[in-house]
């Protein structure tokens, strides 16, 4: 099993402010989904679900259950939403999280960008709260609670590294 330098690997995850219109191919669907899954986890994993979605339709339905800024999901090749089922742990959004974002890093190893979009306490501009729109846009069962959508892709221009300066003035030693 080979691995990238970790390090380099967080500097250099991509933030795309616009995505190709080209396929996610699906060999790189499921390894996005396999590190999701493998994500580490106080409940073992038990409270996440994902739901990938590259339907246009659903994908456009999906841009609604967002602020106005988020128009451009309707465009995008690959969406998850990380979901987490409060009954199967107490600690869902923590596991859902981690998951999210070891999907992003998935990414990043894969040389695909990747947006997190928050859905858990947003609303949608008529002031319904967006992980509703989000369930019924996706059939979600009642009890599921939707942390966030991840967008994935092909970077068009404009890709950033996330990496920049660390601000080493919030790290602190044997207490505040």
């Amino acid at each position: 099993m080979e691995m990238k330098d970790f390090s380099g690997l967080i500097a250099s995850r991509l933030d795309c402010p616009a995505f190709e219109p080209r396929d996610v191919a699906q060999d790189d669907v499921v390894a996005l989904l396999r590190a999701a899954l493998l994500a580490p986890s106080p409940s073992g994993g038990r409270a996440v679900h994902l739901v990938a979605v590259d339907d246009r339709a659903l994908l456009s339905a999906l841009s609604g259950c967002l602020d106005a800024g988020c128009g451009w999901l309707a465009g995008i090749p690959l969406a998850v939403a990380v979901c987490g089922d409060p009954l199967a742990g107490d600690a869902w959004v923590e596991d859902c999280a981690v998951a999210a974002a070891c999907l992003q890093l998935q990414a990043a190893d894969l040389g695909l960008c990747s947006r997190w979009l928050q859905v858990r306490e947003r609303l949608v501009a008529d002031g319904v709260p967006a992980d509703e729109c989000v369930r019924v846009a996706l059939g979600l069962p009642l009890q599921l609670q939707v942390l966030a959508i991840i967008a994935v892709g092909h970077g068009s221009d404009g890709a950033r590294a996330c990496g920049g300066e660390e601000d080493w003035e919030r790290v602190h030693i044997n207490g505040f």
